[in-house]
Parts: structure tokens; C-alpha cells; sequence
């Protein structure tokens, strides 16, 4: 589990094939005192843009996961190169402080940064998601963009707008995002729940 809450930014370094097949091996640089405190140990999980992967190698300044093809193919990983700007979170210990919201790192599925508007101090952006998931977003409830937890202002339709405030900016990988960018959603676990519970007790009552 994770808290959306990231704390530090790292950078794709490499990219190597696995065996025959079309899984990945992806190695990230991240700063020393993300992985030094407390030491990185392999078999830990680390979200990376909101992505839950494996460490399988690590070094001082460097860890290395591996990425199936089946979560190549539906995150924005699939898409990373040399370089691509990876938001960190180490996995949540008891005690630790819940900054944010509950974040399992299984990313619903991938979508577009729409636009971005300067708005007082703050950036207002708009994100489009897949429409299934659409349903699960509500205006000031909580979101995972790219492994951020974020409050959303509004909803419309198929697309959403949060407020982005200059901290988050410098701090993680939508300081470089563009409008056509792609993006990691997870929706609010609370969410999911209650439309599942919403759905069940409308299928009781349509039972004759």
C-alpha cells in the first residue's frame, strides 16, 4: 500500500529485454536517501508513477524492476525511454503518516493529460480517463494520477480537473507533463467499493 504522497523523483536509466519474450527489466536512478533510509531491500515494492513493481537489483543511487508485458501493456510504461521522469514512493510501514489516501499501485487503467491553465498560483489541470472508469470519479473526492494523490475539483463527462499547486510541480514528473501526455490513473479505492455495493443492491432489487 502507498499513500500517493511522493517523496522523491527519479529517472528512467535503462531499459533491457528480458529473455525471448516482451518483458522488461527497467533500471531508475533515484536520489541515495530514497533508497538509503531505510536500505532498499530486494523483494520491496515501490511504486513508480504510481505503478507497484518488484525491486530485483539495486545500488546506491539505482534500482532495477521488472515489467511484464501484460503491465507494459496497459500502463504508461510501455511508452517509458531513456530519461522518462518516474515519481517514487516507497511502500507504507505501520505508523507512517497517511498524507494522502489509501493507493494500491494497480493502475485502472491510462489516461491524456487535456490541458493546463495558469489559475491565481496554481496550475488547473484537466485529464481525460477511459470511460469506465469515468463513473468512479467525483468532485472532491481523491484520485492517483501517475501515482499522485490528488483532490478532484470537478468532473465532466470523461475528463476531470484538479489544481496543481507549484510544490507538486517541482517535486514530481507533472512539472515536464504536456498536454497529449499520457497518464497513470487508480481510482479511489473507497470508490470502487461503494459502486460494487451500489451495483449489487440494484441488481437485487431488479430480481423478480
Amino acid at each position: 500500500m502507498f499513500t500517493g504522497i511522493i517523496s522523491a523523483l527519479g529517472a528512467v536509466r535503462r531499459i533491457d529485454p528480458i529473455g525471448a519474450g516482451r518483458d522488461m527489466r527497467l533500471v531508475i536512478a533515484a536520489p541515495p536517501a530514497f533508497l538509503a533510509d531505510p536500505p532498499v531491500a530486494l523483494g520491496a515494492s515501490i511504486a513508480c508513477s504510481g505503478c507497484c513493481l518488484t525491486v530485483v537489483e539495486s545500488g546506491p543511487d539505482w534500482f532495477a524492476v521488472d515489467a511484464s508485458a501484460e503491465t507494459l501493456a496497459h500502463t504508461k510504461l510501455g511508452g517509458w525511454r531513456e530519461g522518462s521522469p518516474v515519481n517514487l514512493e516507497r511502500s507504507l510501514r505501520m505508523g507512517d503518516e497517511l498524507g494522502g489516501h489509501i493507493v494500491s499501485g494497480h493502475v485502472d487503467g491510462v489516461g491524456e493529460a487535456v490541458s493546463a491553465t495558469p489559475e491565481n498560483a496554481s496550475t488547473r489541470w484537466i485529464f481525460r480517463v477511459p470511460h469506465p472508469l469515468a463513473r468512479f470519479i467525483a468532485a472532491k473526492g481523491s484520485i492517483a494520477v501517475d501515482g499522485i494523490s490528488l483532490t478532484v475539483n470537478e468532473v465532466q463527462g470523461d475528463t476531470f480537473g484538479v489544481n496543481i499547486i507549484p510544490h507538486t510541480a517541482a517535486v514530481t514528473s507533472l512539472g515536464t507533463t504536456r498536454p497529449g501526455d499520457r497518464i497513470n490513473i487508480e481510482i479511489d479505492m473507497l470508490a470502487r467499493y461503494v459502486a460494487r455495493l451500489a451495483d449489487s443492491r440494484e441488481a437485487e432489487a431488479g430480481t423478480p
